[in-house]
């Protein structure tokens, strides 16, 4: 498609969709300055994130890995929600049909959704289906108990947080490598893409499956499908409309 005429095509994609999927990636945060697992970004110390982000890793040393945990949720903390976060937010909360589905473990998409429906307003619609877990939570790794994070002691092992239920350790409530993704999310995210007659794909190269596997069920359904990414994706054989460029300068446009 002549690049002139995509944002034009991607606009009446999305106009025209009763039911609209959007899944966003790592790239819409980065633009906030959130650190990403791979490249220079993604480098804690001398260690890589996927030699943290394990239960192998946890089990191993899990002051280290809380230690590291601790830093991104401070780094994250000082963080805010982009132009496309808000734009993404207030498109959202202004019509009906939408899910956003989220591979990242961040708040930013919560904190845009309360910044756009402002006090007294329903901001539960704008949030995201979470696929890969959230940084500001933890749960037990020996009881059902999940809870909202709390600052943490990483000095030693027995200063890490610890289950107020059954006095197990906790630990991020995130999905680390080899493990399963939570059940109802993803369950929820498949049937709204199998529904969707427009899909918005944000800021994700689509190598991480089977997340990636919402945007191929909604191509799969018939959904015309609206990439934005400044670089090249596994999605873009699929893409009806290829939108290159930040998410912060082209979402807004595009949903405005």
């Amino acid at each position: 498609m002549n690049s002139s005429a995509a944002p034009a095509a991607a606009r009446e994609a999305l106009r025209r969709a009763v039911r609209v999927v959007v899944f966003t990636g790592a790239g819409i945060s980065a633009e906030s300055g959130v650190p990403t697992f791979r490249g220079a970004g993604g480098l804690w110390k001398t260690f890589k994130a996927e030699d943290l982000a394990s239960p192998t890793a946890f089990g191993r040393d899990p002051r280290l890995v809380w230690e590291w945990y601790a830093w991104r949720r401070e780094t994250v903390g000082g963080c805010r929600p982009n132009a496309a976060h808000l734009a993404l937010a207030r498109w959202i909360l202004g019509r009906a049909g939408v899910t956003l589905v989220s591979q990242n473990v961040d708040d930013l998409h919560e904190r845009a959704a309360r910044e756009a429906a402002g006090e007294g307003g329903d901001a539960r619609r704008a949030e995201p289906l979470k696929l890969h877990g959230s940084l500001f939570h933890d749960h037990c790794t020996r009881c059902p108990h999940r809870q909202a994070s709390s600052p943490v002691d990483a000095a030693s092992v027995a200063t890490l947080p610890h289950c107020p239920e059954c006095g197990g350790l906790m630990r991020p409530d995130v999905v680390w490598f080899g493990e399963m993704l939570p059940a109802r999310p993803v369950e929820a995210a498949f049937a709204a893409a199998a529904e969707a007659e427009a899909c918005l794909v944000i800021g994700t190269t689509g190598a991480v499956y089977p997340a990636a596997g919402v945007v191929h069920t909604a191509k799969a359904s018939g959904a015309r499908v609206v990439v934005v990414d400044p670089g090249e994706t596994e999605f873009d054989a699929l893409a009806d409309v290829r939108l290159v460029g930040p998410a912060g300068e082209i979402v807004p446009t595009l949903l405005k």
